[in-house]
């Protein structure tokens, strides 16, 4: 895969325009994805998740626009998944089974809706599940289910975290043990540890030049994260820090013993058959703050891994339990909106990634969401939105968009477009 290389004038511009709604801009916009098209949406390749005929897909949903590509029918559940252990419990397995919105409780009108709504704001492709069963998906741009897209920017901090709980159930790592990195030995960066590093208090230094422009154009990202320096007592402070999360590269390659988009593919995208790549710089580190490239479907198979409580199919534990659980627990006290590189929808003080400048405020993320709620978020309206109170997981990617770099606007709109789907 080819490095991500930032576009300093597309930053420049975030940063002066900011986000359209309350919430400043996600912290890694720097690049696009490359993968949008201007041409007419096609059909999507479904293999056996099967998506009916042209007249099958009415009720999942068909009124949701003229442009999109729907691939869902009404046929039902069809009930051909994996032994899970739990007969009660469904999984994409091989694929993901199409499921009747109006079994799954949801108005098919509804969601057609929502996918209207994603659609105005130039998605690429939107996929809702409930129970393990596919009951929405669209595409748009050229992307079906089968495209990726080549960047969904933050959601790979959500990526990373989940190989930090790997490496750490297999006694790799010991995330309250200071990192060791020898360019910190000596320094005031010495007794930064994992913990800090995923709950984005390690106190390191960090500006929007460094963390949004200069590191994305240096060819050995890790090299020049490390090289920075300690702006704050460790554990003292909240800052989305990019560069922070990007020396974890050195940490977990150096656990492995090995390429760390190696041990992705082993531990985690092939458990869950997530066709998936780590992104890389210009020479060969895995990103871990940005970079992945993912479809929609695979996405929804990995915030189904966390509703699970990262089970999957024929009990195979892939994220340790007590990892998940730990991952959707504000890490710090200073940002009850934030757990292990996952966003939360606890009450309490948020604070936002500074782009450039900090927002912090008091409530939910989303407030008309249960507080269950988690997301795997990235720049631009990338989401993996989990809700636990009605076993659903939806997924929306899409392009760069200025007019809300954040994506909170998008999110909060998704949501109540959501939440209207459910029957009462």
């Amino acid at each position: 895969m080819s490095p991500r290389v930032p576009l300093v004038l597309l930053l420049a511009h975030a940063g002066a325009c900011g986000s359209s709604s309350e919430a400043s801009t996600t912290g890694d916009v720097s690049s696009s994805s490359g993968e949008s098209s201007s041409g007419e949406p096609v059909t999507p390749t479904t293999g056996e998740a099967a998506t009916g005929s042209d007249d099958s897909t009415s009720s999942a949903g068909s009124d949701a626009s003229s442009g999109g590509s729907l691939a869902t029918s009404d046929t039902g559940d069809t009930g051909e998944t994996s032994d899970t252990g739990d007969p009660g419990i469904v999984y994409p397995e091989p694929d993901w089974q199409p499921g009747d919105p109006m079994a799954h409780g949801f108005d098919p009108a509804g969601l057609a809706g929502m996918a209207a709504l994603a659609e105005s704001s130039d998605s690429n492709c939107l996929v809702v599940t409930q129970g393990g069963a596919l009951i929405g998906e669209w595409y748009w741009n050229g992307f079906d289910a089968a495209k990726k897209q080549d960047n969904v920017y933050s959601v790979t901090k959500s990526v990373t975290s989940a190989l930090v709980g790997v490496a750490a159930e297999e006694g790799l790592l010991d995330i309250e043990a200071p990192v060791g990195f020898t360019e910190w030995a000596g320094s005031d960066s010495e007794a930064v540890t994992i913990r800090n590093l995923i709950s984005n208090n390690s106190g390191r230094e960090w500006s929007f030049n460094s963390d949004y422009i200069a590191m994305g154009v240096a060819p050995d990202q890790t090299q020049f994260a490390l090289d920075l320096g300690q702006d704050k007592p460790v554990g003292t402070f909240w800052e989305y820090n990019n560069a922070a999360i990007q020396t974890l590269e050195r940490a977990l390659k150096t656990a492995t013993a090995g390429p760390l988009g190696d041990y992705a593919q082993s531990r985690l995208f092939d458990a869950i058959h997530m066709s998936a790549d780590m992104g890389k710089d210009g020479e060969g580190n895995a990103l871990t703050y940005q970079g992945v490239s993912a479809s929609c479907r695979d996405l929804a198979r990995f915030g189904y891994l966390y509703l699970r409580g990262g089970t999957w199919a024929d009990d195979v534990q892939v994220v340790p339990a007590a990892w998940v659980s730990a991952t959707i627990t504000p890490s710090t006290a200073f940002n009850s909106a934030y757990g292990y590189m996952w966003w939360l929808n606890r009450p309490g003080h948020w604070i936002l990634p500074s782009v450039p400048l900090r927002t912090e405020g008091d409530g939910k993320l989303i407030p008309a969401a249960p507080d269950e709620v988690f997301a795997a978020i990235g720049a631009f309206g990338q989401f993996v939105v989990v809700d636990p109170t009605t076993d659903s997981v939806w997924v929306r990617l899409g392009p760069i968009d200025l007019g809300d770099a954040s994506g909170f606007g998008k999110l909060n709109a998704l949501w109540d477009a959501f939440e209207a789907a459910q029957i009462p």
